[in-house]
């Protein structure tokens, strides 16, 4: 049975993008006559605003979005996430990592403003003066391909990634991979700029033994500079009270899913 899901972060009430998001996984998993699942990423509490999660619950549920069994948070769940690391720990697949933010700067050669692609400075061993920090991914050399169910193939190259940050936070791209294995989930429709994380989230799922689900990644809903819409940048929530604000926003999304 196809098994989607909706993950959002609860650190900020659900805007446009976000609705487009979890309208076009709902869309997918209940056309194929699936199940979909709804999954808080709180796992970075700093970020998190209380009271979130049960603001974007009560959203999805104004906006007729129901998902089957009970919602799960990833901060209840750090065990499964220490026993995915003792795996790849065994099998010398993850290593510690003494760099900081403004090494990897110097180092690495990234565009201003992206995250620099990590050159291998602790793949073996510390480097002279450092103490561990965060732990990294040991990624395989060879080239990922997967086929996008909307953007057709893609081929690319995993770099050695962090998968516990240096403040002890288990990170995105592990704790993703191990929700999605342990929910069985078989079917991953999200926004179109976390493409460039799938050959990272494959890459950790054959390390793993998960079975890889199918992808699809929508169009990003864009501010008028072409930007990402985003909470960080002050995208308005969703109206939530006014009816009729409800149906022509959830028409709005269906309408721009329906040029994806």
């Amino acid at each position: 049975m196809t098994t989607g899901r909706f993950a959002p972060s609860p650190t900020g009430p659900l805007h446009l993008g976000s609705l487009v998001a979890a309208l076009g996984s709902w869309l997918f998993a209940r056309r194929a006559g699936g199940r979909w699942l709804v999954r808080m990423e709180d796992l970075d509490t700093p970020r998190v605003v209380p009271g979130s999660a049960e603001e974007i619950l009560e959203t999805l549920r104004r906006y007729e979005l129901h998902w089957d069994g009970e919602g799960v948070f990833q901060s209840q769940r750090t065990a499964l996430y220490e026993a995915a690391l003792a795996v790849l720990r065994e099998q010398n697949l993850v290593y510690d990592c003494g760099c900081s933010r403004a090494d990897l700067q110097r180092a690495a050669s990234a565009p201003v403003g992206t995250e620099p692609i990590y050159p291998g400075t602790c793949r073996n061993g510390l480097a002279p003066g450092k103490t561990a920090r965060a732990i990294r991914f040991r990624a395989p050399d060879d080239v990922i391909a997967f086929d996008d169910l909307l953007c057709g193939r893609v081929e690319a190259k995993a770099d050695d990634f962090i998968v516990r940050r240096a403040d002890g936070v288990f990170a995105y791209q592990l704790a993703v991979v191990v929700d999605d294995a342990a929910q069985r989930v078989t079917q991953v429709v999200r926004g179109r700029d976390l493409l460039a994380s799938t050959p990272r989230q494959i890459a950790l799922q054959r390390a793993l033994g998960y079975p890889t689900p199918e992808y699809a990644h929508l169009p990003l809903v864009t501010n008028a500079d072409g930007s990402k819409l985003s909470k960080r940048d002050g995208a308005l929530p969703l109206p939530t009270l006014d009816q009729e604000r409800i149906a022509a926003t959830k028409e709005w999304a269906l309408k721009f899913l329906a040029l994806a």
